[in-house]
């Protein structure tokens, strides 16, 4: 009876104790703060509070904020835009957020090997010493992976993070100056990849073109440069596109001595005789809206080059859309 009691009497002694070092436990610093982690099934609802992020107050430097570890670089041309989309694992859902955008492969110069814990240790200290609070450590389900990957204007790039295989990272930092910015990165011993987000409003940059600035570039330049919607891989202008149409009318209706060339061009994406076939049909209609507006034919001229007088190199999405243009070309 004795030795029962003092088992009993032990037991509750232990427990008494280890209680008591789980309600001394420091609460975390704020480096140390997550949100919560990830649950086992995707919560596509689950909403992110980034009030619930405290303020860093630690000089972050400028755009993208930091380098490679030393040792490391980045492997080729990293993409920075000014203003693009990136896909950030948040509770276990790739949710997008918007603004300047960093990203890249990283790997190791020449004379050293990879070390997937030396770059996940540097990460670690550096953003905690800067006020980064990880806000996701874990992967994504396939179902996930399938539900958002076709969004994701940059699956296959550089810097490509979010695959059902990969451990991914993500840390959020947010000042008072330089807004969110967001982190994650993703490594093995072979390489890393790694992408930065300050978010910041889009800031619309498009002004309407109007006949006074069509007259303006053809009394000056002899060229006016004008980007006409039509319908895809069709000649047919879409309404937007007509309302270009009426300024150069009005362009044309101002100067009844203006005549132009009209000239259709595409980018080299495709067959070759089919885009020049592309480029005269949408040069053609062209010059029957501007007839319809009441533009005598003799005014007017209509031909097509297809990708052969690219404005730009075709190396970009960018500059494809850059050399899928009209040309309006005064006739002396």
């Amino acid at each position: 009876m004795k030795s029962t009691i003092l088992l009993l009497t032990s037991a509750w002694a232990v427990a008494s104790c280890t209680q008591q070092v789980k309600d001394n436990t420091p609460p975390p610093t704020p480096q140390e703060r997550t949100i919560e982690e990830a649950p086992t099934k995707i919560d596509t609802t689950t909403s992110f509070d980034l009030a619930s992020i405290p303020y860093s107050e630690s000089d972050i430097g400028v755009f993208p904020f930091f380098t490679p570890p030393k040792g490391y670089k980045e492997m080729n041309q990293p993409i920075k835009k000014d203003f693009d989309v990136c896909y950030f694992a948040i509770n276990g859902v790739m949710k997008p957020f918007e603004g300047r955008l960093y990203k890249a492969n990283i790997t190791n110069e020449q004379g050293t090997q990879f070390s997937q814990r030396y770059f996940e240790k540097s990460m670690e200290d550096y953003l905690a010493s800067i006020g980064a609070v990880k806000v996701f450590d874990g992967t994504i389900t396939r179902e996930e992976y399938d539900r958002y990957n076709k969004q994701d204007p940059h699956k296959g790039d550089e810097g490509d993070i979010g695959y059902v295989d990969e451990q991914i990272r993500v840390y959020v930092i947010r000042t008072k100056n330089q807004g969110n910015i967001f982190i994650q990165y993703t490594c093995n011993n072979a390489g890393a990849k790694l992408n930065i987000l300050q978010e910041n409003d889009f800031k619309q940059t498009i002004k309407k073109i109007t006949a006074d600035e069509i007259t303006k570039d053809l009394s000056e330049t002899g060229k006016s440069i004008v980007y006409i919607t039509f319908d895809t891989d069709k000649s047919s202008i879409t309404t937007s596109g007509i309302d270009l149409v009426i300024q150069i009318a009005e362009a044309l209706k101002n100067d009844p001595s203006l005549k132009i060339a009209i000239e259709g061009h595409t980018d080299n994406i495709g067959d070759s005789a089919h885009n020049k076939k592309l480029s005269s049909d949408r040069a053609k209609a062209v010059m029957d809206a501007l007839i319809a507006q009441k533009i005598d034919k003799s005014r007017l001229s209509a031909k097509g080059y297809g990708a052969d007088r690219p404005l730009v190199a075709n190396d970009s999405e960018d500059n494809r859309s850059k050399n899928r243009r009209v040309e309006l070309v005064k006739i002396k």
